[in-house]
C-alpha cells in the first residue's frame, strides 16, 4: 500500500515510522525544510507520570515503543533517565501520598522518597526540598535531532520519501495535489498538521474541537555535572490530571501559587540534554491572538526555582524560545481524528503529549484505519 503523510513533526513522521514498519510505502510531505513547530520546541520527555487513568495505557504503550525506537534508532537519543516531582512543602507531599497509595502506583513506576534517598538518585540535588515523587517509567528523547534521525532511518528501508518545503493543496481522488502542482498517488492520505488548523484542514472538515496553546521555554550551556532524572516542581501536581483528587484539592485552596507561575499558567520540567544543556520550562497560555514577543518574568522565575532546587547558579542561558501546540478539547480524547472521506484521515491535538504518546497513537490510527 502506498501511504501519503503530511506533515514532518512527531505525529507526522511517526504514522510514517508505523507505515514503513508495517511493510508499506511512504511519501512524506512537509510545507517547512524540517518541522519547526511544537515537535522540535519540547522536552523530548516520555512522560507516564501525570496521565490520566484512561491515559495510561496508551500512555505505557508509548513508553515501551520509544525505548523499541531507541534501540532501532539510537540517533533519537532515548534514555529511560525517570523523573523526579520535587515537593517543598507539606501538602504537596500529601498529593504525592496519596498518589502512591491508588492501585495503579507500580505499574507507573512511582515511589515517593525522602530528600536523602533523591538526593541518591539524583546527586544534582543539592538544593532545598523536603521529598520527591519518583516516576522510573518516565524517560526522554532528543527532540531536536529525533525526527531527521527518524527519517534516516526510514530512507534506508528504500520505502520512504521525504518531501520538505511543499505544502498540501487539494485532496483529489487518488492522492495530493501540492503547492507546486505536483500531484502524489497513493491508498491512503494521513495528514498531521500540528498547530495549523486552517487552509486544507478546514476545507476538509470545517472546525475542529481543538484549540491552540502557547508556551514559552528556554535552554542553559552544558551543566557540568550529570542530572541524572528529569525534575518537575511541585506546580506540575496541579498541572497534570492524574494527580486529581482530595489532597490536590487541598492544596489548591491552602497553597496558593506564586504569583508569577498562577499568572503564566505554569509548571516546571527540566530535563537534561545530550550535551550537557538544561531545557526549563514552562508557561501556558491558552487566549489567542498569542503575543509575538516572549515575557522575561516567567524565565526569571523558573531560573530561581532551578537554582533553589540545586543549590547553585545555572549556567548561563544560550537560548529562548516561544511555541504553539495544537490541544483537542474533547475530555475523553487523547487526539483529535476525522475521515471527512474514505482514505482521508486527519490526525491532529495531542496537546503537550505528542511526543510522549506519537509512536502509540501512529499504532492506533493503523489500526483504526486497516494499514
Amino acid at each position: 500500500m502506498r501511504i501519503i503523510i503530511i506533515g514532518g513533526g512527531i505525529l507526522g513522521t511517526a504514522h510514517a515510522f508505523e507505515a514503513i514498519r508495517r511493510g508499506h510505502q511512504v511519501v512524506h510531505l512537509e510545507r517547512e525544510a524540517e518541522a519547526r513547530g511544537a515537535t522540535v520546541r519540547n522536552f523530548g520527555l516520555v512522560w507516564v507520570s501525570g496521565r490520566t487513568a484512561g491515559e495510561l495505557d496508551i500512555a505505557l504503550r508509548a513508553r515501551e515503543l520509544w525505548e523499541e525506537i531507541g534501540e532501532t534508532v539510537p540517533g533519537v537519543g532515548f534514555r529511560a533517565n525517570g523523573s523526579l516531582t520535587l515537593l517543598r512543602t507539606p501538602a504537596e507531599v500529601a498529593v504525592a501520598e496519596e498518589t502512591v497509595g491508588r492501585a495503579d502506583a507500580t505499574t507507573r513506576g512511582f515511589a515517593l522518597l525522602d530528600a536523602e534517598q533523591a538526593r541518591a538518585l539524583n546527586p544534582a540535588l543539592r538544593g532545598k526540598f523536603l521529598a520527591a515523587l519518583h516516576c522510573a517509567r518516565d524517560a526522554a528523547v532528543e527532540s531536536r535531532q529525533a525526527m531527521p534521525a527518524l527519517r534516516a532511518h526510514l530512507a534506508a528501508s528504500g520505502r520512504y520519501e521525504f518531501v520538505p518545503g511543499v505544502e498540501a493543496r487539494a485532496v483529489t481522488t487518488a492522492g495530493i495535489r501540492d503547492d507546486r502542482g505536483r500531484h502524489y498517488e497513493g491508498d491512503q492520505v494521513i495528514i498531521c498538521p500540528g498547530a495549523a488548523h486552517g487552509g486544507l484542514v478546514r476545507e476538509l472538515v470545517g472546525e475542529l474541537p481543538v484549540r491552540r496553546v502557547r508556551l514559552q521555554m528556554m535552554q542553559t550551556a552544558p551543566l557540568d555535572e550529570p542530572l541524572t532524572t528529569s525534575i518537575a516542581d511541585g506546580d506540575s501536581l496541579r498541572y497534570y490530571p492524574g494527580y486529581a483528587g482530595t489532597a490536590l484539592d487541598s492544596l489548591n485552596r491552602i497553597q496558593p501559587q506564586d504569583v508569577v507561575a498562577e499568572l503564566h499558567h505554569m509548571q516546571l520540567l527540566c530535563v537534561q540534554r545530550l550535551d550537557g544543556g538544561l531545557t526549563i520550562g514552562d508557561t501556558h497560555e491558552y487566549r489567542e491572538p498569542f503575543p509575538f514577543d516572549v515575557t522575561e518574568g516567567p524565565y526569571d522565575y523558573l531560573v530561581g526555582l532551578v537554582e533553589e532546587l540545586l543549590g547553585r547558579a545555572l549556567p548561563p542561558v544560550e537560548r529562548r524560545w516561544a511555541g504553539v501546540y495544537s490541544q483537542c478539547t474533547d475530555p475523553d480524547a487523547v487526539v483529535c481524528r476525522r475521515t471527512p472521506v474514505d482514505g482521508i484521515h486527519i490526525v491532529t491535538g495531542p496537546g503537550g503529549r505528542g511526543m510522549t504518546l506519537g509512536p502509540a497513537i501512529a499504532e492506533q490510527t493503523a489500526e483504526l484505519i486497516g494499514l
